[in-house]
């Protein structure tokens, strides 16, 4: 099965949904590798060609698990990663690092990680704010210049930081939490990113699953939404606001809430001009399917108006750390 493509940006087409292959890593509870690897193979072989991942994320076995993928679906794949995120981003120990020297060691180990000779699309995870973002993707660019990466992305960054980082070379992406209750991004980040013609990879575009409507209310141990304060046990209950808005618009539109939630994402498009290429992860095959039925959801004047004003109720901020997100430094 194949899905019309988009260009993302300097060049680089993908398909119009991709799959965020974090949710694949222990971060919300255990894994299986094999499991996870089925689950892979499905979504390309259903249309999807935009795979994400990251260096940190299992500590290097995310990267190794989409390799695996590379191996049985040759070509098939356009494949993201990042760095300059270094700790246990499944606890909340994170720290940025954005230095020349780090920026080309992160890219030779994604590579041997992945088995692959280039990465369509290289993403500065987050800014260092002791680097000049000049000097991080210069070394971006010279990756680009070497044959090794094809494409240059940034994430949570803010809107000063993406002029800057474009004027140095092209950027084709900028991914930052973008969703129904996350949408602090609108204020400068989108318009910016519209102005410069680069696209936008919203990453947990269902609320971590909370938008869906398959976040309890409690949070187990050892689950990486502890450490985000919406979730916090009575920001968790208040917010239920939210899903009952998304659930309603779901039940008079004859689909799933999870359906919902992705189609406001992909209605920003229009909205706001420019690409919008959502990356929701899951574990399951069917949600993989469930999501990509998204991509023929029509929400009417109506409904997004239901969710434009719900967003506004949402408890909680989305990082424990505002500064690690583009709105606390803007």
């Amino acid at each position: 099965m194949s899905l019309e493509t988009l260009d993302l940006g300097d060049g680089l087409r993908t398909s119009p949904q991709g799959f965020g292959a974090m949710a694949l890593t222990a971060v919300y509870g255990g894994t299986d590798p094999d499991s996870a690897l089925a689950t892979l193979e499905h979504a390309v072989d259903v249309g999807v060609t935009f795979v994400d991942t990251a260096n940190v994320y299992g500590n290097g076995t995310n990267e190794e698990l989409v390799g695996r993928l590379l191996v049985t679906r040759p070509g098939a794949v356009q494949v993201a990663t990042k760095f300059g995120v270094s700790g246990n981003i499944r606890v909340g120990e994170r720290a940025a690092r954005g230095d020349a020297p780090y920026v080309h060691e992160c890219a030779e180990e994604s590579l041997r990680r992945l088995g692959t000779d280039v990465i369509d699309l290289y993403y500065l995870h987050r800014v260092d704010t002791r680097v000049p973002i000049e000097e991080t993707v210069g070394a971006m660019a010279e990756l680009v210049a070497q044959g090794k990466v094809r494409h240059l992305g940034l994430s949570e960054v803010t809107a000063d930081e993406l002029r800057r980082a474009h004027a140095v070379h092209p950027i084709a992406a900028v991914q930052s939490e973008w969703s129904i209750w996350s949408r602090d991004v609108e204020r400068h980040v989108v318009p910016t990113a519209a102005e410069l013609g680069v696209g936008f990879v919203p990453y947990s575009p269902l609320g971590r699953g909370f938008l869906a409507g398959s976040v309890g209310t409690t949070i187990p141990e050892g689950d990486m939404r502890r450490t985000f304060p919406r979730f916090d046990a009575d920001n968790l209950d208040a917010n239920q606001v939210v899903v009952q808005a998304v659930r309603a618009v779901a039940e008079d539109a004859g689909v799933t809430p999870a359906q919902v939630a992705l189609a406001w994402v992909h209605a920003q498009s229009a909205r706001w001009g420019l690409p919008v290429v959502p990356i929701p992860g899951t574990r399951r095959a069917e949600r993989v399917d469930e999501n990509l039925g998204a991509l023929s959801v029509r929400l009417d004047a109506a409904a997004l108006a239901a969710l434009d004003e719900v967003s506004g109720a949402v408890v909680g901020g989305r990082s424990a750390d505002p500064t690690w997100v583009s709105a606390g430094r803007e």
